[in-house]
């Protein structure tokens, strides 16, 4: 009754809008020949993100040994800690996963489109056809509720489909057969919930549309004429209560083979293709191109990711300049590089995993409980730690034409090399593996680090933690990071390189706005590759202003984790005596006079400002103020 009241309200707005407005009804999207567009006849690119592992929670993103579908990492949760606190559980992980915050921050980001990956077990129970569940439905109201107040298209996927639609993990299948074909029942069975899905939300502007079926497989023996005519059985369901809603469209052999469902069959349909483990070239995508000449009709491509942030920012740019909607997947996971947010994985629940994989022994229902229950409260946007190189890479246009500063860099100070400028490869840094195009199997590694940052960069944990928390290892000749520095006072510095190598083969050459700053350095032996050691440059002019610094990589065999910039001499023009003169003050040697020390440790002058007053900020070796000193009036 709930959801009927709903309906009926929502298609009375809907009229009364129309009137007032005098437009032809709501602002859904809908087709118009190649194009998406919207009741004003605008055409409306698609920039989404999928909420992949909220309702559909897969093995791999929750890092469980063998990647189990949901219903079997449920049982394995269940086997843990019993039924009841299961049930608390996911209640927790739902409400943490995604949230109205989440909402939020993607449409901030600029996306303008949500896919959202459901199991028809959420809206019905499996084994009673025809029972729908009023608080599955909710679910997908409140998401509904949130992309309308953050003006964010909703479109709902079928990612489990009854049966499974493939015989993989990813559609909840018994991971021997895609039952969905060869069982009759379970089509009638999606058919119906389709219709029912589409009565409830008819009447609903920002439902973007209905992607049918997630990646189906047929198995041997089934063909694409088999996938069109059940398509076409579910199309003309939904029309029966809902004329109006975009019906995408996917391939057999996970969303990439369209032969045989075209032409389209309804007037008001996307064809929607996948893309992982290849280039991104016209080539790449050239069979999908010819859907839309031929039958002039748009494209979408509803799912890709799981690359690196070239990868990533390449296939928007080969998508858009081809006028090609996307969304990726997927905007969280725990302990990831690929997606925008990542939930750590904490020792406790680690435990449990690592049981999971035999290699620990089982814990009990009460470590097993807060372990699941604290990973499942960490999925909280705000504990998550944001990962914001994949958004520069997804939404930023210049991405691969422009660096622009990943964190603040000022000098006097410490430039951490981890923190390297936004951008794509060969723009902010070169290196020489920093994609994968081959897929998962072929043995292309991409980042050998694994931490941080999503680029072919590799970077790891530092035990050097007085200096960074990471450093960029497995360094190849020939391969370089840019930095966007600010040198606040002009001067003379020392610059101090942290690294460490068990080969002492390494050489380095670092270049300041395109020229080299001194001559090519060489790395020493430390003893191990978390064995660090000061390399020195003595001497160094800057001035002040925003500048470029380039660390090139001449010969492999070195991890580096900082470049520490310490002002010698610093030479202000001003009245410091009051007798109307103009005096040149070296501030570090007053600095030191005054202090009464002999050489600006253990406390560094890492500033001198002069504005008026001449002001001498002298800091410790991590940028806190230790003594202020006012030394007259100045002029610069």
């Amino acid at each position: 009754m709930k959801g009927m009241m709903r309906v009926l309200g929502l298609t009375a707005l809907c009229l009364i809008a129309a009137f007032v407005l005098s437009e032809d009804g709501c602002a859904y999207l809908h087709t118009q020949g190649r194009d998406i567009v919207d009741s004003n006849g605008q055409k409306v690119l698609l920039r989404g993100i999928g909420l992949g592992g909220w309702l559909v929670p897969e093995g791999y993103q929750l890092h469980i040994p063998g990647f189990g579908s949901p219903s079997s990492i449920r049982g394995q949760i269940e086997a843990l800690i019993g039924t009841e606190d299961a049930e608390e559980f996911y209640q927790r992980y739902i409400a943490n996963y995604v949230a109205e915050v989440d909402m939020q921050q993607m449409a901030a980001w600029g996306f303008n489109s949500i896919r959202l990956p459901f199991n028809y077990r959420l809206l019905t129970p499996e084994d009673q056809p025809g029972v729908y569940l009023e608080e599955g439905f909710e679910i997908l109201d409140q998401t509904l509720d949130w992309c309308r107040d953050n003006n964010l298209y909703l479109i709902l996927d079928m990612h489990c489909a009854p049966g499974g639609q493939n015989n993989g993990n990813i559609s909840d299948s018994d991971g021997i057969l895609a039952r969905l074909w060869t069982n009759p029942i379970n089509q009638d069975r999606t058919v119906a919930i389709w219709r029912k899905i589409a009565e409830r939300y008819a009447g609903e502007e920002w439902i973007g549309g209905y992607d049918l079926i997630n990646e189906p497989v047929l198995p041997d023996g089934y063909t694409n004429s088999d996938l069109r005519q059940f398509y076409i059985r579910l199309v003309q369901a939904i029309r029966e209560v809902d004329q109006d809603h975009i019906v995408f469209i996917e391939g057999n052999w996970y969303a990439t083979d369209f032969s045989y469902l075209t032409p389209p069959f309804d007037s008001n349909l996307v064809y929607s293709f996948h893309k992982y483990w290849n280039e991104n070239t016209p080539a790449s995508i050239s069979n999908y191109l010819s859907i839309r000449s031929q039958h002039n009709v748009p494209l979408w491509m509803g799912e890709s990711g799981e690359n690196s942030n070239p990868w990533f920012s390449d296939c928007v740019h080969l998508l858009e300049g081809q006028e090609i909607g996307w969304c990726w997947w997927t905007h969280k996971k725990i302990e990831t590089l690929t997606s925008p947010y990542s939930s750590p994985i904490g020792p406790m629940y680690q435990r449990v995993l690592d049981y999971w994989s035999g290699s620990a022994g089982k814990p009990t229902a009460e470590y097993a409980r807060i372990a699941l229950y604290g990973m499942a409260d960490q999925l909280r946007i705000d504990r998550c730690e944001f990962r914001p190189d994949v958004v520069e890479a997804l939404l930023r246009t210049d991405f691969n034409i422009s660096p622009i500063p990943y964190k603040d860099h000022h000098i006097p100070g410490l430039v951490r090399c981890a923190d390297y400028d936004f951008g794509d490869v060969g723009i902010a840094y070169r290196d020489m593996d920093y994609e994968n195009v081959h897929g998962l199997g072929s043995g292309e590694v991409w980042n050998q680090g694994g931490l941080y940052r999503n680029d072919g960069v590799d970077i790891e944990a530092c035990d050097d933690l007085s200096y960074a928390t990471y450093d960029v290892g497995w360094i190849e000749a020939g391969e370089w990071l840019s930095y966007t520095v600010q040198v606040d006072t002009t001067g003379v510095y020392d610059m101090i390189l942290r690294t460490s190598s068990p080969e002492g083969k390494g050489k380095v050459w670092i270049f300041w706005d395109g020229q080299p700053l001194a001559d090519v350095v060489s790395i020493p032996n430390t003893g191990g590759w978390q064995q660090w050691q000061d390399v020195s440059l003595s001497d160094i002019s800057l001035n002040a202003g925003e500048h470029k610094l380039k660390v090139t990589c001449v010969t492999a065999g070195y991890n580096i984790n900082s470049i520490r910039f310490n002002l010698k001499s610093s030479v202000l023009r001003g009245d410091v005596t009051g007798d109307g003169g103009i005096d040149v003050i070296d501030v570090v040697s007053v600095a030191n006079i005054i202090l009464g020390l002999v050489d600006p440790t253990p406390a560094q002058l890492y500033a001198a400002d002069c504005n008026g007053d001449v002001t001498v900020n002298v800091l410790d070796m991590l940028g806190i103020v230790n003594v202020i000193l006012e030394l007259g009036t100045c002029q610069p």
